[in-house]
């Protein structure tokens, strides 16, 4: 998108790049070069936006500083000589993800975001089975009773249950009430939840599984032989039923990447289902959460380019995905990848992981390596260096996001331009 000039001084409605939401409502004051949010920031968007000081833009080869043309130069000729390369991290929005992806085509390399190992648990869920999903604005504008699934979503997305759970106005009523039930070990801070306290069914998260196995044994009015699941007695899980089954619009929320268990693709695809039985009576969907440092992003541009997600490979001359054989880690330890391209434009604290490989850094200023890469470029962030598009948690909107600074730094999608230029 074109960029415009930025704005010195008080600049509103502000899309927030930081987290899968996307809050579009900030007021953040520019003047001076920084950015510093006013009003409407949550935690996440205050250390994102505000560690925006001074920019230090000189890149550097093997730790000496250099100009960015020796540093492209530098670069293009790794990604020339390399037999696989590894396009990852892909922190950055649209057109960065697509130029990552071109890459990778071009040189015959695999693409892979640094959040796909949670992202591949929702995946193998879709494709196995599919799911009935909704959005933001309809969880916001409709739902009766939000299900938290043994998530941290309060400190993933702090404004979600203020923006979608308890809006002080709907688009059908003013009165409207959302009951919020977790199931897990513990309820959120007081800190991250604006509203009524929410209830909590107690469960341990690794046997969430046998849990939603009875709730769909109820729902289908099956017997019950089992005494107690996932910790709790089985009187807990009918009265959950019931109130599954009683709501008018009933959402159940989860973030993969809390679902830190074996197997946990197995109890997402078993709620999955029980969502589509609970449809049978009344209307129920799910929401998974992600977004964070662009992985919805990334998954939905590689799907329109490729057919297919994060951990695709081009090495054959055609898209070929596999969720095991090409994800990071384990193409870093078998030796499978001799370069890694490494692109994190959102947080300095998402650095590379530790290899022997030779590495190429697209980062953001101020990242603390643990060890020196061939080549380090810095790049600017997506809704303060420079314009773009990120998509929402939900995937049904794409926003914009503005400049609102004036930076030497360019775009992830600048700087692999130049590195193809020059291969």
């Amino acid at each position: 998108m074109p960029s415009l000039p930025p704005v010195s001084g008080e600049v509103t409605d502000v899309t927030c790049p930081f987290c899968g939401l996307l809050c579009d409502d900030l007021v953040v004051d520019t003047t001076g070069g920084g950015v510093a949010v006013r009003r409407n920031g949550c935690r996440i968007a205050l250390a994102g936006f505000e560690r925006t000081g001074a920019v230090r833009s000189t890149p550097l080869v093997a730790g000496r500083p250099v100009t960015l043309q020796l540093a492209v130069a530098e670069a293009a000729r790794l990604v020339a000589s390399a037999r696989l390369p590894l396009v990852a991290g892909l922190g950055t929005d649209v057109a960065g993800v697509r130029a990552a992806a071109r890459l990778a085509d071009r040189c015959g390399g695999v693409v892979d975001h640094m959040n796909s190992a949670a992202s591949v648990r929702n995946l193998l869920v879709m494709q196995d089975g599919g799911w009935i999903a909704t959005t933001l604005s309809e969880v916001r504008n409709r739902a009766d009773l939000l299900l938290v699934v043994s998530s941290d979503v309060g400190g993933r997305f702090p404004r979600f249950f203020e923006r979608c759970v308890t809006p002080k106005e709907t688009l059908f009523t003013k009165e409207r009430r959302c009951d919020v039930v977790f199931l897990g070990s513990a309820l959120p801070k007081e800190s991250e939840w604006p509203g009524p306290a929410p209830e909590l069914v107690p469960c341990d998260p690794e046997r969430l599984h046998e849990a939603f196995s009875v709730l769909r044994t109820i729902v289908a009015g099956r017997p019950v032989a089992a005494r107690e699941a996932g910790g709790a007695p089985v009187g807990v899980w009918r009265k959950l039923a019931n109130r599954l089954r009683a709501a008018r619009y009933g959402v159940a929320t989860w973030a993969a990447a809390d679902f830190e268990f074996p197997h946990a693709e197995l109890t997402i695809q078993v709620l999955c289902e029980l969502v589509k039985d609970l449809n049978r009576e009344t209307r129920f969907s799910s929401l998974p959460l992600g977004g964070s440092e662009g992985d919805v992003t990334a998954e939905s541009v590689l799907l329109w380019q490729t057919g297919y997600g994060t951990r695709t490979s081009f090495s054959r001359g055609r898209p070929e995905h596999d969720s095991y054989h090409f994800s990071t880690a384990r193409l870093l330890a078998t030796g499978g990848a001799d370069l890694l391209l490494w692109i994190s434009s959102f947080n300095e604290a998402r650095i590379p992981p530790a290899t022997a490989v030779p590495t190429i850094v697209l980062g953001r200023d101020g990242m603390a390596l643990e060890r020196q890469p061939a080549v380090f470029i810095p790049v600017g962030t997506p809704g303060v260096d420079h314009a773009g598009h990120l998509f929402r948690t939900d995937r049904v909107v794409a926003l914009p996001v503005r400049r609102l600074r004036d930076s030497p730094l360019p775009s992830v999608a600048d700087a692999i331009a130049a590195i193809e230029a020059a291969v």
